[in-house]
């Protein structure tokens, strides 16, 4: 069982995602791909990590797929921020743009997202990653369906 679903129905959506980082848990995306929810308010979410071999591509570079889960994640819980206890969201869709390649000497990288609407059914976000000195690595739109989770 994991935090979302020891306090679905209990917890809002921002109040779900602060126990996680109070209690030091993470899920196991963030294991595999080592990254860390590090800031989250409403409407904002920041992850951080740092990249490296465990995520490289046969070209020596670390894979697309490390920032656009970073975004995913980022976009997806600055949505989740929003909502109450009664309602999830999946992504319909993650629009990615790669600026500069990632490599194990890129340091630290924060993904941080904002909301741009939430509705009753659709909600839009924005992200980029950077590195400390402020470097853009990649930035992306995301369009999430928002709806009601069903009684337990």
């Amino acid at each position: 069982m994991n935090v979302f679903e020891e306090s679905q129905g209990q917890l809002s959506g921002l109040q779900q995602l602060q126990a996680l980082i109070a209690a030091g848990r993470r899920p196991p995306i963030a294991d595999t791909l080592d990254f860390n929810l590090v800031e989250i308010e409403t409407g904002r979410a920041v992850f951080a990590g740092t990249p490296g071999p465990h995520a490289y591509n046969p070209l020596g570079t670390v894979h697309g797929g490390y920032a656009a889960t970073l975004l995913d994640s980022a976009c997806g819980c600055a949505v989740h921020s929003t909502l109450t206890a009664a309602q999830g969201y999946t992504t319909l869709e993650l629009k990615v743009a790669y600026h500069k390649a990632m490599t194990a000497q890129t340091g630290t990288v924060r993904a941080e997202a904002k909301v741009i609407t939430v509705g009753k059914r659709v909600a839009f976000t924005e992200g980029r990653i950077t590195d400390a000195a402020g470097t853009v690595y990649a930035s992306a739109t995301s369009t999430l369906l928002v709806f009601e989770l069903p009684a337990k």
